[in-house]
């Protein structure tokens, strides 16, 4: 069985480090961890992992955080895979950092690269890994904020929480959607 496995964030050194950029984040760590390397692709760079009788395909979008739709139309259909085996990796302001959680539908909740994928897709219909990076920032500060670098604390967070995120998109691919959502949704 195939999944695609999307990570959203923005290429570019400038955005590297970033708090927009933790999907891109996770699928490194699971790429990492798995001992390959990413792929510089149509729309994407991508890697192609196995996991036990299971085919992902985990892309880096390069049309920038705004265009992520695209991208994720394009490998859909160049892979053949359907909706209901996505799962997109997304940061989300309204989650503490570091806390995770598993959502099969919903909307965007302000966020562009969701927005993207819902307007391209034309559904709201998939599966979303989010990963909180908290909201410690003042009123009209929030682009600067999830633009921002992790803060030195965030980053000792970071390691032990990407390691779970990775084992969350092995549990929704192995065990299913509902199960790892009893399992990682805490």
């Amino acid at each position: 069985m195939k999944y695609l496995i999307a990570g959203l964030g923005n290429i570019g050194d400038e955005y590297a480090n970033t708090r927009h950029n933790v999907g891109f984040q996770v699928v490194d760590a699971f790429a990492r961890l798995s001992g390959i390397s990413f792929l510089t692709g149509r729309y994407a760079s991508t890697c192609k992992v196995k996991v036990k009788n299971h085919q992902l395909l985990l892309i880096k979008p390069s049309t920038y955080m705004n265009l992520s739709g695209k991208a994720i139309r394009y490998w859909l259909e160049k892979e053949n895979i359907p909706v209901e085996n996505m799962l997109v990796v997304v940061d989300d302001i309204a989650l503490p950092p570091g806390q995770i959680r598993i959502k099969l539908k919903g909307g965007d909740g302000g966020h562009n690269g969701l927005y993207s994928i819902i307007e391209t897709l034309q559904t709201q219909e998939f599966a979303r890994l989010r990963f909180g990076i908290g909201k410690d920032f003042p009123k009209g500060y929030q682009s600067d904020y999830v633009l921002g670098p992790w803060t030195p604390e965030e980053s000792e967070m970071l390691a032990p929480r990407m390691l779970e995120a990775v084992d969350a998109i092995k549990s929704f691919v192995m065990d299913g959607p509902e199960l790892a959502m009893t399992n990682y949704n805490k």
